[in-house]
């Protein structure tokens, strides 16, 4: 077996690692989700999460994992057998969508940017600041 066949390999093994984790988190996340996951990040102010919103929250953070997985495979079989134009461009093209995917996943879990810091909790945790005076 030579180098160009044992990188392949391993981009082949990367590949189904990065489907094995969403598949896998994808069915681990609805028991999770029934019963009443809540995230560590989530204020505790805050109103519970519908099983929908808390499920799609997990599943969110499973794919974000395996697009890893997957983005380290193309990486791995492009930069390690000799690389090309075409496939250097193909590879930048891949990166930008699934870069793309994982903030738009991002943005749909937290609420915000990779790049933002968490919103700091408040001293008056009690009260809601959307909420209309009485």
């Amino acid at each position: 077996m030579d180098f160009q066949q044992i990188i392949e390999a391993v981009g082949r093994y990367m590949d189904f690692a990065g489907v094995a984790v969403m598949v896998v988190g994808a069915v681990a996340s609805i028991p999770l989700a029934l019963r009443g996951y809540k995230p560590k990040r989530l204020p505790a102010s805050s109103a519970p999460l519908s099983v929908y919103r808390s499920y799609r929250q997990l599943l969110g953070r499973s794919i974000l994992l395996g697009l890893e997985f997957l983005v380290a495979a193309d990486i791995i079989r492009t930069v390690a057998v000799t690389p090309t134009f075409e496939s250097v461009g193909v590879l930048a093209v891949i990166v930008l969508i699934r870069t793309f995917l994982s903030f738009s996943i991002e943005l749909e879990i937290t609420g915000r940017w990779p790049w933002q810091k968490a919103p700091a909790p408040t001293p008056d945790s009690g009260a809601h600041p959307t909420s209309p005076a009485s």
